[in-house]
């Protein structure tokens, strides 16, 4: 069963505009990027609107996307993705908790490195989500705190984890530079991770690199160009992620220490495949 206003707003797989409504796909934009060395692995060499409904059908049907079947049980999904980095920190207790963003939920907020994975392994950005009862009812029962009413507010979810939650040194996940500026206001020890900015402009991704501590390159040419310059620490090649402080150098570092395969650390930059275009 599904309610009126079920409707979920996604970019994703190479920044592509998705909309479900009530369960079913109903609108798929162009996509940005036609090319990702990620999702080349997985057999997607070009990508265009029906392998990202195919791709988006198949999520919904595997792991219950946008459903009341959601799945928060997911395996690990990329090296030095989002959510991978972050349940590290919390494993190792370099971070007392996560703010991050479900799909059917909003902003969740939560110590349990599972759950962080469970949340973030296979979604990229989302734009607008209606809350799901169902949904709701698994994160809190597996530790998860939930804005009220549930929402998409990543600033307000900090200052719920920090304020009425007690927690100090706080993980949060971004998809704008504002909101990592307002993220920065209020904490100094807040732990900012940015994330989908494919088509950020110049200016905004030289702001963003002077309050995130690790930030994700995806297409964005801007961001290579502005994190390489101030990167500790530069994880992965074709679509890096770079640690702009120390805390966020300690947290990739952490990431490699617990990764079961072999690393390759190099102190010169490499280059090799990446998105196509970079915008």
């Amino acid at each position: 069963m599904h309610s009126a206003a079920d409707t979920h707003v996604l970019e994703l797989l190479g920044r592509t505009r998705v909309v479900i409504e009530r369960g079913e796909v109903v609108e798929v934009g162009e996509p940005i990027v036609r090319y990702c060395p990620l999702w080349e692995k997985l057999g997607i060499k070009t990508i265009d609107r029906n392998i990202v409904r195919e791709r988006v059908e198949f999520q919904m049907r595997d792991f219950g996307l946008c459903s009341a079947n959601r799945k928060l049980d997911l395996g690990v999904f990329v090296d030095f993705g989002a959510s991978e980095t972050l349940m590290t920190a919390l494993r190792a207790r370099i971070l007392d908790a996560v703010v991050s963003v479900c799909d059917g939920a909003g902003t969740v907020i939560t110590s349990n490195p599972s759950l962080v994975q469970g949340i973030g392994a296979r979604i990229s950005g989302i734009i607008e989500t209606s809350p799901i009862d169902a949904v709701l009812r698994k994160l809190r029962s597996l530790g998860g705190f939930l804005l009220s009413p549930p929402r998409i507010s990543q600033v307000d979810g900090l200052k719920f984890a920090m304020d009425e939650l007690g927690f100090s040194r706080v993980g949060v996940t971004v998809a704008s530079v504002e909101d990592a500026e307002m993220c920065r206001d209020l904490s100094e020890n807040a732990v900012i991770f940015a994330v989908h900015l494919t088509g950020i402009s110049e200016d905004d991704a030289a702001r963003l690199c002077e309050v995130a501590d690790v930030v994700t390159a995806c297409a964005s040419a801007a961001i290579r160009k502005e994190a390489m310059r101030k990167a500790l620490i530069q994880a992965g090649i074709s679509v890096p992620v770079f640690a702009i402080s120390p805390a966020g150098r300690e947290m990739l570092i952490e990431r490699v220490r617990e990764m079961r395969k072999s690393v390759v650390i190099s102190t010169a930059t490499p280059h090799g495949k990446h998105p196509i275009p970079l915008i």
